[in-house]
């Protein structure tokens, strides 16, 4: 295995799929401190559905570059679910659950009436899982993942005290000053990326993964805001990376490896927290 694992690292698409695997679980380990606090943890499964549906309409019209349509259609639908407006008549469980069931359910009839691939079927399935999408990434797709991952860890990095100020108390936060509207629309932005990026990586239907495990694994053992995020960004960087090279010595779907990954370091946490007596409900 490892001799397979060495030969295979010789190829620069396996390069390419470690990198970018590596960034895209390092940005969405970081908002998801965020989401989970908020109580916002599904709407990376929304989002992902959403650019399923975005990702169908830009193949219908036969666009060379899908990022015209998908990333834009992500951020907006973003901005509607995570908007502040209390007065809202669909509020935040059930919003994200009609946009993740009809975006989902639409992408696909449009996939089915318009389809011109032979294996429609296994298209699916990869975009769903990320079968093999990660194993096909072109240098300028990596070139891309990188800058949009750079600028997603500065604006956290640059702003981390006024997203923990919005994440805890958004009334506080407004009350000495803080925009909390503008915050929650950059988050919302930035979530955005994230989900359009890690669609390469584990498909639209394992990103929440990706976004609320290492959060989850992280709090049962630490108790601070700081610590969580750190050692949630160390551990979803080591599970990502842990998960494509058993994918691709061992020959396992990418995307399911990766969770399966996350799943077991959550109840090894799990564990230590008990032990430690830190478990956080």
């Amino acid at each position: 295995m490892i001799d397979k694992l060495m030969m295979s690292l010789q190829f620069p698409f396996v390069r390419y799929a470690l990198i970018v695997g590596v960034l895209i679980a390092l940005c969405s380990s970081l908002l998801g401190v965020t989401l989970v606090l908020k109580r916002f943890s599904f709407i990376g499964d929304g989002l992902s559905h959403v650019a399923f549906g975005a990702m169908s309409i830009a193949e219908v019209l036969e666009l060379t570059n899908n990022m015209l349509i998908v990333l834009p259609t992500t951020i907006l639908c973003a901005i509607l679910l995570l908007r502040s407006g209390k007065n809202a008549k669909i509020k935040g469980d059930a919003a994200v659950a009609m946009i993740s069931v009809g975006a989902l359910a639409f992408g696909y009839l449009l996939m089915n009436i318009f389809s011109t691939s032979s294996n429609l079927t296994g298209d699916v399935c990869s975009t769903l899982f990320g079968s093999t999408s990660i194993l096909t990434l072109t240098q300028a797709e990596v070139w891309i993942c990188a800058i949009l991952s750079v600028v997603v860890v500065v604006i956290y990095i640059l702003f981390y005290n006024k997203i923990f100020a919005v994440t805890f108390d958004e009334d506080f936060a407004k009350a000495t000053g803080i925009q909390a509207d503008l915050y929650n629309l950059m988050i919302a932005v930035v979530i955005a990326v994230i989900i359009v990026l890690a669609m390469n990586l584990v498909g639209s239907l394992l990103i929440s993964a990706l976004v609320i495990f290492p959060a989850l694994s992280t709090m049962r053992i630490f108790r601070s805001f700081r610590s969580v995020t750190i050692c949630s960004a160390i551990l979803s960087v080591f599970c990502a990376l842990s998960g494509l090279v058993v994918s691709i010595a061992a020959g396992t779907p990418v995307g399911s490896t990766i969770v399966a990954a996350d799943v077991l370091m959550f109840f090894i946490c799990q564990i230590i927290g008990a032990v430690k007596g830190g478990i956080r409900v």
